[in-house]
């Protein structure tokens, strides 16, 4: 007759022997779990430190040069301030696919209406900044009050944004006049040593951290972005805070147009577009930083330094932009991979898995 042995009320059971098959599977799985947990901490800034080493090895001096890396903040700055405000949406566990056409919208507007006195200037400037409040009003009461799935309701803003953009326009770039030259300032001037976008970029990273992180709304975005409901049976009013992250990253992405106008000296029609994809690599490059695949200012600005690190390195090793684009791609699937792997994991070891 077999006999059957039981395990006491409460006591696990023994653990496998060494060397057993479970043992080796329980080992493998422990690894897993350990790589996974560091690519989702520091997996970007592998990949930075890695692209610095081989862009070194392959292009020495040229790569390494203090002005170079000048340049690699400046071509970040306006990069920064657009992924930023993005981010702000995601740690709210929304999308945003409207802010490179309120960016481009920005811009133009910008062109056109800043001239004139100071005073007239800083209006201009102000109504380009309301505009981008409003659009983030509009996406945040759509997603919110309407219930129309983020994807699908700023990207319908995004286009009825870019029409505006053709009726402000006529289909012409509109060109800063002589009065308006002095915007231009804001690229080539400097805080004594430091370029202006250099110290917009940290300026904008700095208040924007302290807003997250040292605020009572910062903190009810993290909660709503964490758990919605429990957020919600605490007291938080989940959808004003959700529209006034819509509202920031809305902000955010019009001062991202001014600083493209300032840039180029005058409003392109499609001028923000591109930074549409660049900001959703950044963010989630930076979720993959520092973090356990969580969205936060410091990783953000890593990863808007990560791609541009990329970029600029092809552009001087003579890489074609196409190739620039295809790494691009394929380094948002892999930041994505990595910040969704973290996140699983997480939320798996919270739940006892």
């Amino acid at each position: 007759m077999n006999t059957v042995r039981h395990t006491a009320a409460g006591q696990q059971p023994a653990a496998p022997p060494p060397g057993s098959h479970q043992a080796e599977q329980a080992g493998a799985s422990s690894m897993t779990l350990k790589a996974v947990k560091f690519l989702g901490r520091y997996g970007t800034l592998l990949v930075l430190i890695l692209l610095v080493v081989v862009f070194s090895f392959l292009d020495g001096s040229r790569f390494l040069s203090f002005t170079n890396f000048q340049n690699i903040l400046l071509q970040s700055t306006i990069s920064v301030v657009i992924a930023l405000g993005l981010t702000v949406v995601l740690v709210v566990g929304e999308f945003d696919l409207s802010i490179g056409y309120t960016a481009s919208l920005a811009g133009v507007l910008t062109a056109g209406l800043y001239a004139g006195s100071a005073g007239g200037k800083l209006g201009a400037i102000g109504l380009v900044i309301a505009v981008g409040a409003l659009v983030g009003l509009v996406n945040g009461l759509i997603v919110t009050k309407l219930g129309v799935n983020a994807l699908v309701g700023t990207l319908g803003i995004g286009s009825v944004v870019m029409g505006a953009t053709y009726i402000v326009t006529a289909g012409v770039p509109q060109s800063l006049d002589a009065s308006g030259m002095d915007l231009i300032q804001v690229y080539l001037g400097k805080l004594g040593p430091i370029p202006w976008p250099i110290v917009i970029l940290f300026a904008v990273a700095g208040i924007l951290w302290l807003l997250l992180n040292r605020t009572s709304l910062g903190l009810e975005w993290q909660a709503v972005g964490g758990n919605r409901t429990a957020a919600e049976l605490s007291g938080i009013r989940v959808h004003r805070v959700v529209i006034f992250a819509f509202v920031v990253c809305g902000v955010l992405a019009a001062a991202g147009g001014v600083l493209i106008t300032a840039n180029v000296g005058s409003g392109q029609i499609a001028g923000g577009q591109g930074y549409l994809l660049s900001s959703f690599a950044a963010a989630f490059l930076g979720s993959a930083c520092l973090r356990d695949g969580e969205f936060h200012v410091v990783g953000t600005v890593i990863g808007v330094v990560t791609v541009a690190v990329g970029f600029n390195g092809m552009a001087i090793h003579g890489v074609s932009t196409s190739a620039q684009f295809i790494f691009q791609g394929l380094l948002l699937i892999a930041a994505v991979g990595m910040s969704t792997s973290a996140r699983r994991m997480v939320s798996g070891r919270r739940a006892g898995h």
